[in-house]
């Protein structure tokens, strides 16, 4: 049975949208001229982060983090940048009784805002920077998610929107895994032959989780 239901944070509970924007305007870059060369680089199935790399070669990320937040221009999120299903999903599932987590690759000050907005709605809150660097796909950054749920590998659901980040590394430590339709690998992995056979089920919307999860038990 599933038991536990743990989300990935970008494309999944967050548009990134905004996000990128940003970084586009911090770049000095056309917005639409970033996003175009983003979809190239993940289409090619290369790190995201060599987007940077096309526009300035030689860019730290971290660093470059560090010089936003210094100039007050942080990377942030908030409730306007969480899909519409997200919070009637979390209260669906929470009515049906299931153990609820928020675990995906993000920086500390990630957490702290998903701490801000979800700390009512989830019983766990954890980020690559809260486990020590451990980062999807690595095995370990689930091995940090199955110790943390009060259950079973097997029983725990983890949904994401990417076949290589999420859906596999998941199924690989044991556990069940929904893939959600939206972003732009979902967008570009969906009819792939991973994407058809890894997920245990597969979602247009959050909100179809809990009558899939009760079809499942």
């Amino acid at each position: 049975m599933i038991r536990a239901v743990v989300f990935d944070v970008g494309e999944c509970l967050v548009d990134d949208t905004r996000e990128y924007g940003t970084w586009a305007d911090w770049l000095g870059v056309p917005r639409h001229t970033f996003h175009a060369m983003f979809g190239a680089v993940i289409a090619q199935g290369r790190d995201y982060r060599e987007t940077f790399q096309e526009f300035r070669p030689g860019f730290d990320l971290s660093k470059e983090r560090e010089k936003r937040v210094a100039a007050g221009q942080a990377e942030t999120f908030g409730e306007e940048d969480l899909y519409a299903d997200v919070r009637p999903a979390l209260a669906r599932l929470r009515a049906e009784g299931l153990w609820l987590g928020i675990a995906g690759n993000q920086t500390v000050r990630a957490g702290r805002i998903l701490r801000e907005l979800f700390s009512r709605d989830v019983d766990l809150i954890g980020t690559s920077d809260d486990w020590g660097g451990a980062s999807k796909p690595d095995p370990e950054f689930f091995k940090r998610v199955a110790d943390a749920v009060p259950y079973d590998a097997d029983e725990i659901l983890y949904v994401g929107d990417r076949c290589d980040n999420d859906i596999r590394p998941a199924n690989q430590a044991g556990m069940c895994t929904a893939l959600v339709h939206r972003g732009p690998w979902a967008t570009m992995q969906w009819n792939s032959t991973e994407a058809r056979k890894l997920p245990t089920v597969r979602i247009e919307s959050l909100l179809e989780l809990a009558g899939r999860i009760r079809e499942f038990n």
